[in-house]
């Protein structure tokens, strides 16, 4: 990774919130290659709900980090498709 890479990505992760800084750290630690995860999980693992996980999600999926989010489905609760 380039310093200017490096430089913006820890830029954009001081403008996260705290929940969004922890919605990144879970996806960091528990994405392989490719991996779906629904809202609602994530929330259990994290004391939030699936609704708090959804609001924080565009943060993450729009800021420029070491993992890319998509929005994926909507069934149950949505699932993002998160690739490291």
């Amino acid at each position: 990774m380039s310093t200017t890479a490096q430089t913006t990505g820890a830029r954009s992760e001081t403008t996260l919130t705290e929940k969004q800084q922890r919605i990144l750290e879970y996806l960091r630690t528990n994405a392989d290659q490719q991996t779906y995860f629904k809202s609602r999980l994530i929330g259990s693992e994290l004391d939030m709900s699936a609704k708090e996980v959804g609001t924080n999600m565009p943060a993450i999926r729009n800021g420029e980090f070491d993992i890319d989010v998509e929005k994926w489905g909507y069934s149950s609760s949505t699932t993002w498709k998160v690739t490291a």
